[in-house]
């Protein structure tokens, strides 16, 4: 029986591998924890909401943030995912001298449909090992808004958020670190 050995990769191996043009352009592909992931593809309710999403927050954001849409972050050493949307801090030179890493970001979002349990199982432990402070799941399964802030280890050595809330389509959320920006649910949560 032979042995099947699993090669993982670092940041630099992967961008190595882009540079080299070793994969198709179209391929939708991740760095996640060292594997080269694809993506799932996207039902039309999630492009919906993400192209809904996107075009509130940029007119929300405007001056005071950097909104990304389904670009990378950097989670040093080996994962670059490509959350659905970034909220980051505005940089000079607009982010192109690296994605937004860590520090830079202010709020990731995740919109999920058949992509539920891997946002919950691998990307949500992802962002809070990460130290990502809020992390927000758009569950168009079952219409809710999830909201995760403060991250931790749990003391079997799992990484998870100690807030977590529900917000419901009929619902008006403020946006971490900008209390005065607000966002009604409703044009987002009400697709199906």
């Amino acid at each position: 029986m032979q042995t099947v050995i699993r090669k993982q990769f670092t940041l630099e191996e992967y961008h190595r591998l882009i540079e080299l043009g070793f994969f198709a352009s179209e391929e939708r592909l991740e760095l996640i924890r060292g594997d080269i992931v694809k993506m799932a593809p996207k039902r039309t309710p999630h492009s919906v909401c993400t192209c809904l999403l996107l075009e509130e927050l940029y007119s929300l954001f405007r001056g005071k943030a950097t909104v990304r849409g389904q670009e990378p972050i950097i989670i040093p050493p080996d994962s670059e995912p490509e959350p659905d949307i970034v909220i980051a801090r505005k940089k000079e030179d607009n982010y192109l001298s690296s994605h937004p890493q860590v520090s830079d970001i202010l709020l990731v979002i995740e919109i999920a449909d058949s992509t539920l349990k891997f946002d919950r199982e691998v990307k949500l432990p992802l962002y809070s090992e990460a130290g990502i402070m809020d992390f927000w799941l758009i569950n168009l399964v079952d219409q809710q808004l999830e909201t995760y802030r403060q991250p931790y280890e749990t003391s079997k050595g799992d990484y998870n958020y100690r807030s977590q809330q529900i917000y419901l389509a009929d619902d008006i959320i403020n946006f971490p670190n900008f209390s005065d920006i607000s966002l009604t649910l409703k044009p987002f949560l009400s697709l199906q």
